[in-house]
C-alpha cells in the first residue's frame, strides 16, 4: 500500500480475522474444551431449534466442546451484537453477512467495525405470503394497490431484512399498514384479526418454524396462501441474497390451499450460516462442524428440520461467500471432506 492510502473496512476486518488465528497459534491445547454460547434468535425461532439440536449432539457425541443458546434479536441484531463484543458465535443469514460488509442498508447507517468468519450453513428459510380469510386479498397484485395491514416479519430478523428489501423493490411496503410486533405476539394479532396478510417461513421442507406454527394453530383456520404475480416474482430474482423457487406448502395443519386452488407456492429463501469470532480456536470449530455433519441425525430427534447432509456434505459450505474468511477450523474440516474451493479465503 502506497502511503497515504487509506485501508478500506474491508482490508482491517480480514486483517482482524488474521491477527485473531495468529494470536493464538501454538496456544490451543487439542485437548481443551470450549463453549460455544450461541446468538440464537427469538424464542420459536429455527435458529433456536438448531442451535438447540446441536447443543444435544454435542453433549452426546464430543468430548471437547459444549454449547449453551442465547435468544437474541433476530440474524440481523446479531450481527450489531457481535460487533459489541457480546458473543463470539452467532446465527446469521447471507444477506445480512453480505450487507454489513459492503456497508449496504441497514448497515450503511450504522455500519459495523467487526465481523465473524464463516462457518457451515444450517438451514434454508423458505418465505411465503399467507393472507387471511376475508381480507380479499388474492394476489400480490391486491396488497401492491394498498390499503391492507402487512406482517414482514419481526423487525431485526435476518428474514425481515430481505423480505422488506423485496417488498419495497415490489413496491409493495408504502402503500400498506406495516405490523411490527414480534414473533411472539403475532399469533395473537391473527386470532384477533388484527392482519390481512402475513410473510411466513419453514426450514428445509420439512417445517414451518415454531412462531408459524403458533399462527397456524391460533388463525382458527382463516389463512390461505395468494398467487405471486409476475412482477413480485421478478421482485425477488433482482435482489442479492434471495433464492427463489416453487413447491408444495408444508408444515401447515390447515389446508392452505383450497380457498384459491393454488397448489404450489413461490417462495423467496434465505440461507443461514453459523459464524464464529476469529478467537475461537480452530480445533473447537473443526469439531463443531464435524458433530453437525456426522451427527445429523441426532440433531433431527430434536429439530426435524435439520438440514440432512446425507445428501451430500456439500450442503455445509452451499452458502460460502467467497469475499468473505471462512474460519480456520471450519475450512480445515472442508478440505479434509474434499468440499473446499480454493477461490474461498480461509481465516
Amino acid at each position: 500500500m502506497l502511503d497515504g492510502d487509506k485501508p478500506t473496512r474491508r482490508d482491517a476486518l480480514k486483517a482482524m480475522g488474521a491477527m485473531g488465528v495468529v494470536g493464538l497459534a501454538g496456544c490451543a491445547d487439542d485437548d481443551e474444551s470450549h463453549t460455544f454460547t450461541i446468538a440464537g434468535t427469538a424464542s420459536g425461532s429455527s435458529t433456536q431449534a438448531a442451535a438447540q439440536a446441536l447443543a444435544r449432539a454435542a453433549d452426546e457425541h464430543s468430548d471437547t466442546i459444549d454449547v449453551t443458546v442465547q435468544e437474541t434479536g433476530g440474524w440481523t441484531a446479531n450481527v450489531y451484537d457481535y460487533d459489541a463484543g457480546e458473543f463470539e458465535t452467532i446465527g446469521v443469514d447471507t444477506n445480512s453477512m453480505a450487507k454489513a460488509f459492503n456497508d449496504e442498508d441497514p448497515f450503511d447507517e450504522e455500519p459495523v467495525d467487526s465481523l465473524p468468519q464463516q462457518g457451515p450453513l444450517f438451514t434454508s428459510l423458505e418465505m411465503i405470503w399467507v393472507a387471511m380469510e376475508g381480507s380479499g386479498i388474492e394476489s400480490t397484485a391486491d396488497i401492491r394497490d394498498g390499503g391492507y395491514t402487512i406482517y414482514p416479519i419481526e423487525p431485526g430478523f435476518g428474514t425481515r431484512l430481505l423480505t422488506e428489501e423485496v417488498f419495497r423493490t415490489d413496491g409493495l411496503w408504502d402503500n400498506n399498514d406495516i405490523n411490527n410486533e414480534d414473533t411472539d405476539d403475532i399469533p395473537g394479532a391473527v386470532e384477533e384479526g388484527r392482519v390481512d396478510a402475513l410473510a411466513v417461513y419453514g426450514s428445509n421442507r420439512v417445517d414451518l418454524a415454531g412462531w408459524c406454527q403458533e399462527v397456524d394453530v391460533r388463525s382458527d383456520g382463516q389463512l390461505y396462501v395468494i398467487e405471486a404475480d409476475d412482477q413480485f416474482r421478478e421482485a425477488v430474482e433482482s435482489v442479492d441474497g434471495a433464492r427463489a423457487d416453487t413447491y408444495e406448502p408444508y408444515g401447515w395443519q390447515q389446508d392452505v390451499t383450497s380457498e384459491l386452488g393454488i397448489d404450489e407456492v413461490f417462495s423467496w429463501i434465505l440461507d443461514g450460516m453459523w459464524a464464529f469470532s476469529p478467537d475461537i480456536p480452530a480445533e473447537a470449530t473443526y469439531e463443531y462442524t464435524r458433530v453437525m455433519h456426522e451427527h445429523h441425525e441426532t440433531m433431527r430427534e430434536s429439530d426435524p428440520t435439520v438440514l440432512d447432509y446425507t445428501e451430500g456434505p456439500e450442503q455445509l459450505a452451499a452458502a460460502v461467500n467467497p469475499d468473505i474468511e471462512v474460519h480456520a477450523g471450519v475450512a480445515e474440516y472442508f478440505q479434509d471432506i474434499d468440499i473446499w474451493d480454493d477461490s474461498w479465503m480461509e481465516g
